[in-house]
């Protein structure tokens, strides 16, 4: 092995020794001195009270988001979207306290990377709707597309109507709630959460989920690998009862007959299993 700790070395001649290295910048995110929990240290102060209005007829998807931002500087805490037409990538990064009323439809990539708002949909909702979600609420009084909530990590996203297929795909946390039925592939690699389904849902329910529940109150085509059924449990029934009375989206039969689907945990160490263990899990 080469002695690399002689001062001839080729590694003193370059200066490798001698210079200052210094690590990476911190940026501080969060507000830790902000009552009532974390705030960006870019947040703006809103009065709820105080309301806006864009109209989105003549206006791309940059120029409302744009729009949004100047309108929350100046302290309007109520922002009101109108003829939004159904444009892609409406209201979307808003990390910020806020109360949003979308009067009517939008594209694909809705409400994405939102952290905080309160967003109201009075129409329909195209693919991958709040993607990446962190905390807050967003409800759709239509239907929506595929992938409802991709990635989404907190707060509660609801749909009073139906939705595609993927719904919650790769979900981290928060509660997804469907008022109607679900496509294929609900659950897909979820992580963490809770998934409610009012109505039916379609193939491989929760296939390779790792953690979280499923709640579907209809028929349910198949489970997905790794996908079994749970046990309703009182605290089950409480919370889901609580949750969809939230939302005005209780069924008139309760929820006694929601059936629980879970993790059946057998790809935990899926790496490590033996060929035949594989073949018997697929």
């Amino acid at each position: 092995m080469a002695d690399v700790s002689t001062e001839d070395h080729v590694s003193h001649e370059m200066g490798l020794h001698t210079e200052q290295l210094s690590g990476r910048t911190q940026q501080t995110f969060f507000d830790l001195t902000e009552e009532g929990g974390f705030a960006y240290t870019d947040s703006f102060e809103v009065d709820f009270n105080k309301r806006a209005e864009i109209d989105a007829s003549n206006m791309g998807a940059k120029e409302v988001n744009l729009r949004i931002r100047e309108l929350m500087q100046e302290g309007n805490g109520t922002i009101v979207l109108k003829n939004p037409g159904a444009k892609h990538s409406l209201c979307v990064g808003i990390l910020n306290k806020l109360n949003v009323i979308v009067e009517g439809s939008l594209g694909y990539f809705g409400v994405g990377l939102i952290d905080g708002p309160n967003v109201r949909i009075k129409g329909r909702v195209g693919w991958s709707c709040a993607e990446n979600m962190m905390a807050g609420t967003v409800v759709i009084e239509k239907n929506a597309g595929s992938t409802f909530g991709a990635a989404i990590r907190g707060g509660d996203l609801v749909c009073k109507g139906s939705v595609g297929s993927r719904t919650g795909i790769d979900m981290k946390g928060g509660t997804i709630l469907v008022g109607g039925d679900t496509g294929a592939f609900s659950g897909f690699m979820m992580q963490r959460g809770r998934m409610v389904v009012c109505g039916n849902a379609g193939k491989n329910l929760g296939d390779s989920m790792y953690d979280g529940t499923i709640f579907i109150g209809g028929e349910i085509v198949d489970l997905g690998v790794d996908a079994v059924p749970g046990e309703l449990t009182d605290l089950d029934r409480q919370w889901l009862t609580r949750k969809l009375s939230m939302y005005e989206m209780l069924p008139e039969k309760g929820v006694d007959h929601f059936t629980k689907i879970v993790a059946g945990r057998q790809l935990w160490n899926y790496d490590n299993l033996e060929p035949a263990e594989k073949k018997l899990i697929l």
